[in-house]
């Protein structure tokens, strides 16, 4: 995510700093706009604040497998780190917080259309750091502007590519093995291509500091076998359905986005006919950088 946005910033003529500890690696060219400092957002007295008009927070230990191969440091880097930036951004008179929360934080739901104004139920580490942090930054409202975006799974590509979300992934297997394994196959997910979701965050950034509070963001809930359906109808490949223990289903509803003037331009079929065209290219290799979690196990076991 933060690779194709500080792309489009820098397009539009926004002078950038980019804060990341680099585990995954840098892929940003040089720009005289761009500074790129490589730092653990724990060390929160490190990150540049003068000067600087609006944070897009998009640092965290990112998905369940993750948070739970070291939640302590899930906990640090997610709501700890981001209860100790807020406030530093509010010392040095920064205008707007947007967070990246996600979707996953309502947990299993029944109801045919989430809502922002549904209860939280998170079901995993990851889920409550992310809860948690939203309800942290909320309670800083009355002092800098908070816009906090859950959004849904994103899917298509990115130089700094992940394979381990749905839609890529599925598309993927396809790809290498000509076989997409479905484990369970009816819990539903929202989806959200990339692009659309980098024009949700510059939808957000470009409004200032006349919007604020919590905001969905995902436009195609779909079940996990009507996705791998979607990639054989582009790559041939066998579907194999086994049982799965992952409960997690829901829908999320993102009226209250598009009643603010955002309209989604991208889809789920887009995001695949994407990956394709970038591994028939060479450009895409289904490699160990691009999972989350073999990449963290990796740098903890050398470590």
């Amino acid at each position: 995510m933060g690779t194709v946005l500080t792309q489009a910033l820098l397009a539009e003529g926004h002078n950038v700093t980019v804060v990341d500890i680099q585990w995954f690696g840098n892929y940003l060219l040089e720009h005289k706009k761009l500074r790129v400092i490589k730092e653990d957002i724990r060390n929160v007295d490190n990150v540049p604040m003068d000067g600087i008009d609006a944070i897009i927070h998009l640092a965290n230990i990112a998905n369940d497998p993750c948070g739970e191969l070291n939640s302590k440091l899930a906990w640090e880097v997610n709501a700890l780190a981001t209860m100790r930036l807020v406030e530093r951004a509010i010392q040095y008179r920064v205008k707007q917080f947007i967070l990246a929360s996600s979707g996953s934080v309502y947990g299993i739901k029944d109801e045919p259309e989430v809502t922002e104004d549904l209860p939280l139920v998170p079901i995993s580490d990851y889920n409550k750091t992310k809860m948690i942090s939203e309800r942290v930054l909320m309670s800083y409202q009355d002092k800098i502007c908070i816009q906090i975006i859950r959004p849904a799974t994103v899917c298509g590509y990115s130089p700094r590519m992940r394979l381990d979300l749905s839609v890529n992934m599925l598309t993927m297997q396809a790809l290498v093995k000509g076989k997409i394994t479905v484990l369970g196959g009816k819990q539903t997910r929202p989806n959200i291509h990339l692009k659309d979701m980098i024009r949700v965050y510059l939808h957000f950034f470009e409004k200032g500091t006349k919007l604020s509070g919590v905001f969905n963001a995902g436009f195609e809930n779909l079940s996990i076998i009507d996705i791998a359906n979607k990639v054989v109808s582009h790559i041939p490949a066998e579907i194999i359905v086994s049982e799965s223990n992952d409960p997690r289903s829901y829908r999320l509803c993102s009226r209250k986005l598009l009643a603010t003037g955002f309209n989604p331009k991208y889809s789920v079929g887009d995001a695949i006919i994407e990956i394709l065209e970038r591994f028939k290219s060479g450009v895409l290799k289904d490699e160990e950088n691009c999972y989350n979690i073999k990449t963290m196990k990796k740098i903890f076991n050398s470590k």
